[in-house]
């Protein structure tokens, strides 16, 4: 039986990486499934799409209406939209204040619109299950040695709002938990997208099983959460790191 057949599912920044995976994954699934993104994803793909703007408000409330409208329900959000400057990849001393405020309130402040909007639609039912995307980052420190050889590097903002995203979705859980709101966090360690051959050998040097990840590792986890089979599961971090932090 499919676990997730005919729930309402939003998940945001489903035309990306991760995203696409999800979207295929959670459809398989039965779901109905909904992709906000300001950029429509693959038409093969068996998902509606909405053009949302995660970062203003008005898009947020604009799509989760139509979705009411259309389905009379939500039952479940995947925050996996990953908007950012074009500076993102500056080394530390190279970030400015204003780029910080910038992707600390497009990533950060986004999750928690989009959570308070939503949420409210899910205590009317008196059920829920919202999935935030965030990083082994936001759990344990920076292995820089993995850049070695590169240009690459990881972004200070990342760490501190992944690290903020896990907080806050206890700070949810806790607080929908009477609601039977259930919310959760999925933390995935390094996933390949065609970084430079020297950081993916860096890489899968390190980790425990010997490669990156692919998106289709990290969308069974997003689905398992939105399910029912994780009725009891709420305030946890899953992560899926190929063993990363576990050593």
């Amino acid at each position: 039986m499919k676990k997730l057949k005919k729930k309402v599912i939003i998940v945001t920044g489903g035309s990306g990486l991760i995203g696409l995976a999800t979207l295929k994954h959670i459809a398989k699934e039965g779901a109905i499934v909904i992709n906000a993104d300001i950029k429509p994803h693959p038409r093969k793909i068996n998902a509606k799409f909405h053009k949302m703007d995660i970062t203003k408000k008005s898009s947020i409330q604009k799509t989760i209406k139509k979705v009411i409208k259309t389905y009379g329900r939500i039952d479940g959000l995947v925050n996996n939209a990953y908007p950012r400057t074009e500076d993102w990849g500056n080394r530390f001393e190279l970030v400015t204040e204003e780029s910080w405020k910038a992707n600390v309130d497009m990533q950060m402040n986004s999750v928690f619109n989009i959570c308070q909007l939503i949420s409210e639609e899910m205590k009317k039912q008196k059920n829920g299950s919202i999935v935030n995307l965030a990083s082994i980052y936001g759990v344990v420190g920076n292995d820089f040695t993995v850049y070695d050889g590169t240009d690459m590097t990881s972004p200070a903002a990342y760490a501190a709002i992944k690290g903020g995203i896990i907080n806050f979705t206890r700070y949810l859980a806790s607080y929908f938990g009477e609601n039977q709101i259930r919310v959760n966090t999925v933390s995935p360690g390094g996933v390949f997208n065609h970084q430079p051959k020297r950081f993916v050998e860096n890489y899968e040097h390190k980790v425990p099983l010997k490669r990156m990840a692919q998106p289709e590792d990290i969308a069974p986890a997003i689905s398992f959460l939105l399910s029912d089979e994780s009725s009891y599961i709420t305030g946890h971090n899953l992560i899926v790191d190929g063993g990363w932090s576990a050593i």
